[in-house]
């Protein structure tokens, strides 16, 4: 009855006519244009560009551009993006004209950049949209970082609602989610997994990053496939006025970045396109290649394991005309470890991303624009072991390749629809298998393959009936189909916003989402070696639905925004595994596989400011998590069928973080994270066993309830400081970066380990005593960071 009633609800939405134009004069016309950065011409995204005396306003797209409808007459045109200096321009509207702004940069950019990077807190008042978070590389790079290795994924963990998956990863776990309930966009293409190091940093080099979107719910028709978050990244353009080179030496990698125009216009506009190439190594490997090559005569001395990442990426742009542009983005990366002992057995493991993805944007009127993308994407990892003349190997991948197509279409200025469609093609190759001898005595090998397709057609409408009530709602009808398997389904979306004052606004959202792949892992946090699996016969879609709702105050004249979201989430079909299911290279996988009911529900409360000397935010949120999975396979199910928390459950989770401009070159920055410890299991107690032979006591654990303990709380203070240097004649711009990652040497808790207590060596056991492991202590690092 519920189901049936939220989706009336939003049918009646969907048939809400538009009201009459009568109130539009004849008189009436349309400013638009682009909003560009001065020094290079890239594009703003979330620009504002507002008519004070009209009360009028819009924001950019992606693609920088924006749209006004507006009487006859003569205005003040006034646009601004943070980190940039306001434009104001007067202008006498008798046609429909085109304007575009070129932004300059604000002397004091180190000190504005923060919090969101674009967009006014106004703006994030008045907006239907909640859940959502917004970031820049500019602000990402301020932080203290671990190594000093800038992460926009760790930054992202700051923001309220998000939990990390242990100390130090980037793992994402939103409101109640697992890691693989994350939808991750780079440019509209998928990537499977944005991790390097075991999870320690994201792929995301925050030199070709402009911004990144995290919804945590109420989310846009046209995003689908996961059910906890979307995470929206977008690559720069690169700069049309001038070959421009950029880079960082850190403590454990090197990146380097070159941008510049394709095509100059002759004229002296700008350039009719551009380019940006960016790369990052790190150099372990440098250093432990050469100490196991010194200690290489020694037949005692253990080789030290040797690792390295690298990736790569690339973007251009070509303006074909007044009305049509195309975007060429790439992504490649590796990771790579190798081990090899004395005794000859090597070891290596290799996994990686490989992104590309080609759009269109073409206008066909200043009210109906398209996007076009087409895109691939591979993820695949690959074990290897040696030992003497027999090797054996051990690899997954999924391959995925997606056209997509977007419409928006404004009609008026109470309405802004937005409608498309999508289809993809799955390759999973869930195992492949090969062992033998190298004289070909020996020789075994499998490879378990499926493919999948699915398609989606969405609608949207931004509907503004007033000044004070503002809905976003839509549709979205999606599809999965594996060999003889057809699934299905409607997804409604909606989101309102009502101002109660002109500072005080309340917001309410809904979500039905549905994921038709499944990461196939056995542990809590995602690894390389997990597979991803499409759902079949009997392996169903999950399932979930989130209701939000909240209100957001406008403080301190408008410095200060304080807003309180409480949230429930109810999720059918989540996927575990029995004990001891065998994930690997199994063709009958779909027989290891249990199925259960998810609830999270919390509140979150997330002050902000973004102007001033000193900027940043604080974040609490409050929240449960909760699973259970009922009997079912001939087995008891997981915890005899009762409910239990899952290891990313925080009850607890605070962060304060705070950017203070002490001078015009020197930036001080700190983060501070408190989190509930994670649940956990550890054995009770233990009974000792002896073997027939009358041989040693052994004891065996006894463990209780899933995850019925927790570990100790978790806290943690970063300090950074960015000394912005002078320009000289090598570099226009140049910074070194100091940080502290974990300044007062907390030993935060890895995992519980139990070790056996013995009066001696030759003593018999007496009995067991705890252990925790833990991974960083406190950790200086030092960037330089250069541009010319």
């Amino acid at each position: 009855m519920r189901n049936t009633f939220l989706l009336l609800v939003f049918s009646f939405f969907l048939i809400i006519p538009s009201l009459p134009a009568a109130a539009q004069s004849a008189l009436k016309y349309t400013l638009s244009g682009y909003v560009r950065a001065a020094n290079n011409r890239e594009v703003l995204p979330g620009a504002s560009v507002t008519v004070p005396a009209l009360g009028a306003g819009v924001t950019t797209d992606a693609a920088g551009f924006y749209s006004l409808d507006l009487p006859a007459g003569k205005y003040q045109v006034v646009v601004s993006f943070i980190g940039y200096l306001n434009q104001t321009r007067e202008l006498n509207l008798t046609r429909d004209q085109k304007v575009s702004f070129a932004l300059a940069e604000s002397s004091n950019t180190l000190g504005e950049v923060v919090v969101e990077g674009a967009g006014t807190l106004e703006q994030k008042l008045q907006t239907p949209q909640m859940s959502t978070e917004r970031l820049t590389a500019k602000e990402a790079k301020l932080l203290p970082a671990l190594f000093g290795e800038v992460d926009i994924l760790k930054t992202l963990q700051l923001k309220p609602g998000v939990q990390n998956g242990g100390e130090g990863t980037s793992g994402l776990f939103v409101r109640g989610g697992s890691s693989d309930q994350n939808l991750v966009l780079v440019d509209d293409a998928l990537v499977y997994n944005p991790s390097h190091l075991f999870g320690l940093f994201s792929v995301f080099n925050p030199d070709a990053v402009q911004s990144v979107d995290l919804y945590k719910g109420g989310f846009p028709a046209q995003y689908g496939g996961r059910l906890s978050s979307v995470i929206d990244v977008k690559l720069r353009e690169g700069s049309k006025e001038k070959i421009g080179v950029s880079g960082g030496l850190g403590l454990i990698s090197s990146r380097l970045t070159v941008e510049g125009p394709l095509v100059k216009d002759k004229e002296g506009g700008p350039a009719k396109g551009s380019f940006i190439l960016s790369g990052r190594r790190t150099y372990f490997d440098v250093f432990t290649r050469q100490i196991n090559k010194l200690n290489d005569d020694d037949p005692d001395y253990n080789p030290i394991p040797d690792y390295y990442f690298y990736d790569f990426n690339a973007k251009a742009n070509y303006t074909l005309g007044p009305k049509d542009q195309i975007f060429l983005s790439g992504y490649y990366g590796r990771d790579a470890f190798k081990f090899g002992s004395q005794g000859g057995f090597d070891f290596s493991f290799t996994w990686g991303n490989t992104v590309g993805a080609a759009r269109w944007s073409h206008v066909f009127n200043k009210r109906l624009f398209l996007n076009t993308t087409v895109s691939a994407t591979d993820y695949q990892y690959a074990v290897t072991n040696k030992l003497d003349q027999f090797s054996f190997n051990l690899g997954s991948n999924i391959r995925d390749y997606s056209i997509r197509t977007d419409l928006d279409y404004t009609p008026n200025t109470k309405h802004t629809l937005r409608f498309g469609a999508q289809a993809t093609t799955h390759r999973f190759g869930v195992g492949r298998l090969q062992a033998g001898a190298s004289d070909g005595r020996f020789n075994i090998g499998s490879d378990i393959e499926y493919r999948g397709q699915d398609a989606a057609l969405y609608a949207s409408d931004n509907f503004k009936p007033s000044d004070k009530w503002q809905l976003e709602y839509g549709l979205r009808l999606t599809g999965f189909q594996s060999g003889s398997n057809t699934y299905g389904g409607l997804e409604p979306r909606g989101a309102a916003r009502y101002s109660l004052t002109p500072k005080t606004s309340l917001k309410a959202s809904y979500a039905l989402m549905y994921q038709y792949v499944h990461l196939v892992t056995n542990s809590g946090a995602t690894l390389p070696t997990d597979i991803w699996y499409p759902s079949r016969l009997s392996v169903k879609p999950q399932r979930s639905q989130q209701v939000a709702t909240g209100v957001s105050f406008l403080l301190g004249d408008g410095k200060y925004l304080l807003s309180n979201e409480v949230y429930y989430k109810w999720s059918q079909n989540q996927v575990d595994f029995k004990d001891g299911a065998q994930l690997f290279v199994n063709p009958d996988l779909d027989s290891e596989f249990l199925f259960g009911k998810g609830w999270a529900y919390g509140n979150e409360i997330y002050l902000e400011k973004k102007t001033g000397r000193t900027t940043g935010w604080i974040g609490y949120t409050l929240a449960w998590s909760k699973r259970r999975f009922p009997p079912q396979r001939e087995t008891s199910g997981i915890n005899n069928g009762a409910e239990f928390y899952p290891n990313y459950d925080r009850r607890h989770n605070l962060t304060v973080v705070v950017l203070h401009q002490l001078t015009e070159r020197l930036n001080l920055t700190g983060s501070f994270v408190f989190t509930s410890g994670n649940p956990t299991t550890l054995p009770a107690g233990r009974f000792a066993v002896q073997d027939v032979f009358g041989g040693e006591l052994e004891a065996v654990p006894v463990y209780p309830d899933r995850n019925s303990y927790r570990m100790a709380a978790y806290n943690r203070l970063d300090l950074g400081l960015v000394w912005k240097l002078k320009p000289n004649r090598w570099f226009n711009e140049s910074d070194l970066t100091f940080s502290i990652y974990n300044a007062y040497n907390r030993r935060n808790p890895y995992f519980v380990y139990f070790d056996q207590v013995r009066a001696d060596d030759d003593a018999p056991v007496t009995g067991f005593r705890a252990r925790q492991v833990s991974l960083f202590p406190v950790i200086p690092a030092v960037t330089y960071n250069f541009k010319f």
